[in-house]
């Protein structure tokens, strides 16, 4: 992974990360979520009132546990769903694409036996491109380096 330059989306600056544990389970579970494309974040801030973008620096430290997904594989599938059901997972790290809304609802036809693992494909394959980086432990966080923050506007 090397270093790269993340963003955070949210209501207010975010100079100190945490871990949020939600009462909504998350694709990767509990963590600060991030991406790499800059104006994800900005639509992740745009649903506060005070959309505000939070710019971090990010340099892996070569003893963390990451999980890092290339795409919607049946393995990223299969670990959203672990995790969207409340199941833990030992990684500091995970990155990969982001179950949208349209993807979520494919994930829940999935599960539901509406849809196939080729249908869900298929369908997945249709929507823009997505990125998430979840710092999912306390030894993560330390890898960010807050840069700065702004209000935005899409």
């Amino acid at each position: 992974m090397g270093t790269m330059t993340v963003y955070h989306g949210s209501y207010t600056a975010v100079p100190n990360p945490r871990i949020i544990i939600d009462t909504q389970t998350k694709d990767f579970g509990p963590g600060f979520y991030c991406t790499c494309i800059r104006r994800q974040a900005q639509e992740w801030a745009m649903q506060h009132t005070t959309p505000t973008v939070s710019t971090y620096s990010v340099q892996i430290s070569p003893d963390l546990s990451i999980l890092e997904f290339e795409g919607m594989t049946e393995e990223w599938l299969d670990f959203i769903i672990a995790c969207r059901s409340g199941r833990p997972h030992g990684y500091d790290i995970v990155t990969g694409p982001m179950a949208n809304h349209q993807i979520a609802s494919f994930v829940c036809g999935y599960q539901n036996g509406s849809l196939s693992r080729e249908q869900f494909r298929v369908l997945a394959e249709l929507d823009h491109p997505t990125h998430q980086i979840t710092f999912c432990s306390s030894q993560a966080l330390k890898c960010l380096t807050f840069i700065t923050s702004e209000k935005v506007t899409l």
